[in-house]
């Protein structure tokens, strides 16, 4: 009997990782929670790292945090660990309508671009696909009945206008993750353009909305709910994509250290209120920020470095390497000379896969890195010494092909990239009036004359493909469970 279709998918994935024939050291991360390193629980693991906001363009601390959780997942299944990989795309928020109205465009249509535009850029890292890549308006079912149950329990209150807002009063352990205090929350919550303060409606500054009342704008999409047309609000879409694809409990889940609060401390409470299970979370990991001149990259300052733009200049494994080089949870400086010494080692790790067999001890030091706190850079030195298959099976766990191309960035289009994408074969980008594929009334967002428009749907590891090899995501089909 042939496997299932989504073990063929994995093994696509992942076919150049041999799984480690010796029981390996047992694996530690670094938990955010307790502040300590722990092991992984026994059996098979989930993971979940929270997506990408498509309305601007992969800078290099989105790469930084995606090739480390990638390079995980890589290291887990190596050692022999059964892996569930899970990864959203927050398609519908305030930064993706407020920027289509600055330039005139449909949300939907700057949301599909960019995140096509994501996935080649992280195709060019090699950043294989997850096993489920889920857009947020693909469980607005479940996004509504996580609301509903929290309003059962009297841990949310619905307001006039039709928003829904959760009371942080209902949860005991809230602050857990952050430690922050409440002037410290206070002081996040106020910076954020989501957070609203000041909303009147809100019991406690700190509430968090779970679901928003539609504006009454026309270029605004809304939902039906029992509270009034609406949408989701943004903490609520990783809960409700967690519980589904993953349970009411999830082994490794995590994403920039930026998230830590208020988006991961607000997902902890209302998981753990709405499912009954605490911890919510087994391993929480956050990425380092990625800074310019002491300051952290981000799209509000514009002090981005976009992944495309070193692409021209140096290739995917280049670029993936100098990541590499940082530890998973360390912030640092983006420095242009320290991508030309990554290229350098680069070249360096080419010439000795293409020289005789040698270990020397690069195995045992290899998985003692991977160990350590997932140590990449230790990874890295480990393969010193070495050659010939012994480097070039270590570096693919590291998920670098020793490709010795560089790779100009467009990535060229075959014809069948071009019509599985609708797009014109000399542009990458999608044609912005095509849909991502129709789902049921009961998914569809509502316009302004109450009638359904076309949303984004599920983009899975079908449609994907293994990022990094094979062709560019498909246009999503109708996800029958939302249906």
């Amino acid at each position: 009997m042939p496997a299932p279709r989504s073990a063929q998918r994995r093994a696509g994935r992942y076919a150049e990782i041999v799984t480690l024939p010796t029981a390996p050291r047992e694996l530690e991360l670094t938990d955010t929670r307790r502040r300590a390193r722990v092991p992984l629980p026994e059996g098979a693991l989930s993971v979940y790292v929270c997506g990408v906001t498509p309305y601007d363009t992969t800078h290099l601390g989105h790469a930084f945090t995606f090739v480390q959780f990638d390079t995980l997942v890589r290291a887990l299944r190596w050692l022999g660990r059964e892996v569930t990989y899970v990864q959203n795309v927050t398609d519908i928020d305030d930064s993706i309508l407020a920027r289509a109205r600055r330039q005139g465009e449909d949300w939907q249509a700057l949301g599909r671009r960019e995140t096509v535009r994501y996935l080649e850029d992280m195709r060019t890292l090699n950043v294989a696909a997850p096993d489920h890549f889920v857009a947020a308006t693909s469980v607005i079912p479940e996004i509504r009945s996580m609301v509903e149950r929290l309003l059962e329990l009297g841990a949310a209150y619905a307001t006039d206008g039709g928003s829904v807002f959760f009371r942080i009063a209902a949860s005991p352990h809230y602050g857990e993750l952050s430690r922050l205090d409440r002037p410290g929350m206070l002081e996040i919550a106020a910076s954020q353009d989501d957070a609203d303060v000041d909303d009147p409606r809100k019991e406690d500054p700190l509430d968090f909305a779970l679901w928003k009342g539609w504006s009454g704008s026309s270029d605004e999409p809304a939902w039906p709910s029992p509270w009034g047309p609406g949408r989701p609000a943004w903490h609520i879409e990783c809960s409700a994509i967690c519980k589904r694809y993953l349970g009411p409990q999830v082994s490794v889940h995590g994403g920039g250290a930026d998230l830590v609060y208020p988006h991961h401390e607000s997902e902890i409470a209302q998981s753990e209120l709405a499912t009954g299970r605490r911890p919510f979370v087994h391993a929480w990991l956050h990425t380092g920020m990625t800074r310019m001149d002491g300051v952290k990259m981000s799209k509000s300052l514009g002090n981005l470095v976009f992944v495309r733009d070193l692409v021209r200049e140096h290739s995917g494994d280049a670029v993936r390497l100098y990541l590499l080089e940082h530890r998973y949870g360390d912030a640092f400086d983006w420095r242009p000379a320290d991508l030309e010494s990554a290229a350098r080692r680069m070249s360096r790790l080419r010439v000795a896969a293409a020289e005789a067999d040698r270990d020397d001890g690069a195995r045992e030091r290899f998985v003692a890195a991977l160990a350590d706190d997932l140590n990449t850079p230790a990874a890295l030195r480990a393969l010193d010494g070495a050659g010939g298959s012994t480097v070039r099976e270590l570096a693919g766990v590291l998920g670098l092909t020793l490709s010795g191309a560089d790779l100009a960035y467009p990535p060229r289009m075959t014809d069948d990239d071009a019509k599985a994408t609708g797009t014109d074969k000399d542009q990458p980008s999608l044609k912005p009036d095509e849909s991502w594929g129709q789902g049921t009334d009961s998914t569809h967002p509502q316009s302004a004359t109450g009638q359904p428009v076309e949303r984004v749907d599920e983009a899975t590891a079908d449609d994907i493909g293994p990022l990094g090899r094979d062709e560019l995501p498909q246009t999503p089909t109708r996800d029958e469970k939302n249906s």
